[in-house]
């Protein structure tokens, strides 16, 4: 009788040993979640999956991943307005606790990097705290006022106590993968990749290989390859109406390439003052490219038809309008490159009084 209780208890134990057989497993407890939806968005080297899960009870919610090869995933919560981002190893079980007014100062255990990242922000508390608080403030105030500038500056400080502790840390833990984190949170600066670079190389040569490290050097390459005095990236495309063309066939002194797309309200050409820039100056002086993020060549054709102005457009149609957005490093709309006569890169804006002034100036030469 004893030996088949063994038997039973043996085989008991390693049944709740087991668990589950997910490869990645995330479960959260949160307080103050009001909408039960949470989204996730797996990532991993050139893959994505996404997935959704209601919370079983308030604020209470599992995810669990059956497929390998994933390094991250971002939670999403409150219609997408507040997010998380957490490191996954196999196996590893991660678990995401408290206030999700401060997402920064979740507790996030499991995992060496979810753990150090954790343990880092725990010790910036106060100054992440406020942070969020002032944002929160500034989100609410519908006009311009002498308030709203005092926590635009309350904020800039308070960003700043951030980063210098956030460098610290870099400075201090150069073996740490979450070194390589906080260097893409707060050192990734678009058209200045100086700083991005010297932290880089503080860095221990042993992270290499992780993931982040080298999609931050990739995108330090890419920014410089766009960055001022940089020369022009060149091309080979299609515009809407068929035609090939490539930078250099663009004969003008000047060329303006406009990064837009249609459902981007700054990126109408009225309001980015484009059509003042078309206008003010001839086509031997300056030629403009738009390139719109947009799959539907018939309707820019139809919206074309209503503009006195024949611009030269090239849409995402077989993904032309997607790589050139890659090639010149763009990451926000609208995105305006204005290169010279030796193919070097300018200025680089999304207002088109600037573009204006610029192109007055360089005329009066």
């Amino acid at each position: 009788m004893l030996k088949n209780f063994l038997v039973l208890f043996i085989v008991f134990t390693g049944l709740c040993s087991c668990g589950s057989n997910a490869v990645y497993r995330i479960e959260g407890k949160l307080a103050n979640l009001e909408d039960p939806l949470v989204y996730v968005v797996y990532e991993g080297s050139g893959d994505k999956k996404m997935d959704s899960v209601i919370c079983h009870s308030p604020g209470k919610f599992k995810l669990e991943l059956n497929q390998e090869g994933f390094h991250s995933a971002t939670l999403f919560f409150e219609k997408k307005t507040k997010s998380v981002t957490v490191f996954l190893e196999p196996r590893q079980k991660i678990s995401i606790t408290g206030n999700l007014q401060y997402p920064l100062l979740l507790q996030i255990k499991g995992g060496r990097i979810n753990d150090k990242l954790t343990a880092f922000y725990k010790t910036i508390s106060v100054p992440l705290k406020e942070q969020a608080e002032l944002i929160t403030l500034l989100n609410a105030q519908e006009e311009t006022s002498s308030r709203d500038t005092d926590l635009t500056s309350r904020l800039t400080n308070v960003n700043h106590q951030i980063e210098e502790a956030a460098l610290a840390y870099i400075c201090d833990n150069p073996k740490e993968a979450a070194s390589a984190v906080l260097i893409q949170s707060y050192f990734v600066i678009p058209d200045d990749t100086r700083k991005l670079e010297e932290l880089l190389a503080v860095l221990d040569p042993q992270l290499k290989n992780f993931y982040l490290v080298k999609e931050l050097i990739e995108y330090s390459v890419r920014a410089k390859r766009t960055a001022l005095g940089a020369e022009a990236p060149g091309f080979s495309i299609k515009n809407i109406y068929g035609k090939s063309f490539s930078l250099d066939s663009l004969k003008a002194d000047y060329k303006l390439l406009a990064f837009i797309a249609p459902w981007c309200e700054m990126c109408q050409t009225d309001i980015l003052h484009l059509d003042k820039v078309s206008k003010n100056y001839d086509s031997g002086k300056l030629q403009i490219l738009l390139i719109s993020l947009d799959d539907d060549p018939q309707e820019v054709r139809k919206f074309l038809k209503e503009d006195s102005i024949r611009w030269n457009v090239v849409t995402d149609s077989a993904n032309q309008a997607a790589a050139l957005l890659d090639l010149y490093n763009v990451s926000v709309i609208p995105r305006c490159f204005l290169i010279d006569e030796d193919r070097k890169i300018i200025l680089k804006t999304d207002n088109g009084a600037e573009i204006m002034q610029t192109m007055d100036n360089l005329l009066k030469k």
